[in-house]
């Protein structure tokens, strides 16, 4: 009996965890398969299972990369499509592994209702940001202008229906169950759902605020691979048992000086730092404009104990740098822990990967754990100490109002100014 408590604990489960898995009808460990491809398996073969792994890891890195740098290329239109399509993939992998507890008891209408809250909840978001981002042209169809007004209750109305299709499936003896699957649904919801939408919004602000932040989690993700493998020594943390101090500290230090290259080199181009707006008179997306002062180089100081060990008094750096320091930092160190939140529901279900997408790296969801939690800290960033007011957004609202509005916000306007002293009398003017 001690044994086998111990083995328990060793795994990471309690005596909760054995009830739930009861419940649960039992949640055998998935067999892992060798999803390598087999001309890899081939050139690999004389080579230890340890350095195997470690060829098919890299090379399929250097080609996600490579498809990443393509699609930047294609433009924020391609990019838009891309987080969609791994928002459906990331959500199947979770529900998958639900469905599969759930469909032993026959029990109807789950992943249909799955699916169905998916499709309401991108609707919502989705019809937010046609709404905000796409003001004049929403404004200019009859139809997008009868959606955007009613766009809300739409939603409701139609969330609603789902919630009530779920009511009408329970059955008896499995209420329970079936209650823990509707939350499991939406948790997946909140946690993949609402976070990819913010990586778009996030793109919106500007190429550089969705592409710095991202590929700092990619590099973060490799360099703390690469110390863990050729320095780790010392366990960083139970749940994830290959993760190591010496990993987690190079990859923290390399993921620093890598954001600060990259903000320096993308600080200097227009089409990353400009503001993703959509242009009515072509219908399509443009990224031009006066670079802010976040991306014009400035002279600052170095503090007097650093001057003599590099010697000089001062630097060139453009804001933003300074701004990708925070960023650089909690994707190397905050970033992880959604890759810890992976790794312990995976343990909780015994399995070894969300899926078998990509050969050694598991599936789309093992991938992107961390890239959710870094796309809500860029957005709560942005609004906390970036943005400001819009101009060219709330001009777009101005237009669409009535004339007798348009004149009483004009007087106003205009007698706040004259106020401050920045125009002159009301009699003059």
């Amino acid at each position: 009996l001690q044994e086998s408590e111990s083995e328990n604990k060793l795994d990471g489960e309690t005596a909760s965890d054995s009830e739930s898995k009861s419940e649960f009808g039992g949640s055998s460990p998935v067999p892992s398969s060798d999803d390598t491809p087999e001309v890899l398996n081939r050139a690999l073969s004389n080579l230890s299972s340890r350095w195997k792994n470690w060829w098919v890891r890299g090379i399929l890195t250097l080609a996600m990369i490579t498809f990443f740098f393509i699609i930047i290329y294609l433009g924020p239109m391609v990019l838009m499509t891309i987080v969609m399509c791994v928002q459906i993939k990331c959500f199947h992998e979770i529900i998958t592994i639900g469905y599969n507890v759930y469909h032993s008891y026959d029990l109807p209408w789950f992943r249909t209702l799955s699916w169905y809250f998916l499709l309401c909840v991108n609707y919502f978001f989705y019809g937010e940001t046609v709404t905000d981002y796409f003001f004049t042209l929403v404004q200019r169809e009859e139809p997008l202008r009868i959606l955007s007004k009613y766009h809300r209750f739409i939603s409701f109305a139609l969330y609603l229906t789902g919630f009530c299709m779920f009511v009408l499936s329970l059955v008896k003896k499995h209420y329970r169950l079936q209650f823990y699957m509707f939350g499991w649904t939406h948790v997946t919801l909140l946690i993949v759902v609402t976070q990819s939408h913010l990586i778009i919004h996030n793109l919106f602000e500007g190429m550089i605020w969705f592409i710095v932040p991202i590929s700092c989690v990619i590099c973060n993700d490799i360099m703390a691979y690469m110390f863990g493998f050729f320095f780790g020594r010392t366990p960083l943390i139970k749940l994830s048992p290959k993760k190591t101090w010496e990993g987690f500290i190079g990859g923290f230090f390399s993921t620093v000086l890598f954001g600060l290259l990259l903000s320096y080199v993308m600080s200097g181009y227009r089409c990353f730092t400009c503001p993703v707006e959509f242009n009515n008179d072509t219908n399509s997306f443009t990224v031009d404009c006066e670079p802010s002062e976040l991306f014009q180089l400035q002279e600052y100081n170095i503090p007097v104990v650093l001057q003599s060990v590099v010697g000089w008094k001062t630097v060139r750096m453009y804001p933003f740098q300074i701004h990708s320091i925070a960023l650089s930092t909690f994707a190397s160190l905050i970033g992880p822990f959604g890759g810890f939140f992976a790794s312990g529901f995976k343990r909780a279900f015994k399995i070894k990967d969300f899926a078998n997408t990509i050969p050694g790296h598991g599936g789309i969801m093992d991938r992107f754990d961390c890239q959710y939690l870094m796309a809500t800290f860029v957005n709560v960033y942005i609004a906390s100490f970036i943005r400001g007011p819009n101009p060219s957004k709330l001009i777009q609202q101005f237009l669409t109002l009535r004339p007798d509005q348009q004149l009483h916000i004009f007087n106003t306007l205009k007698a706040h100014l004259v106020d401050r002293g920045i125009l002159g009398s009301l009699e003059d003017a």
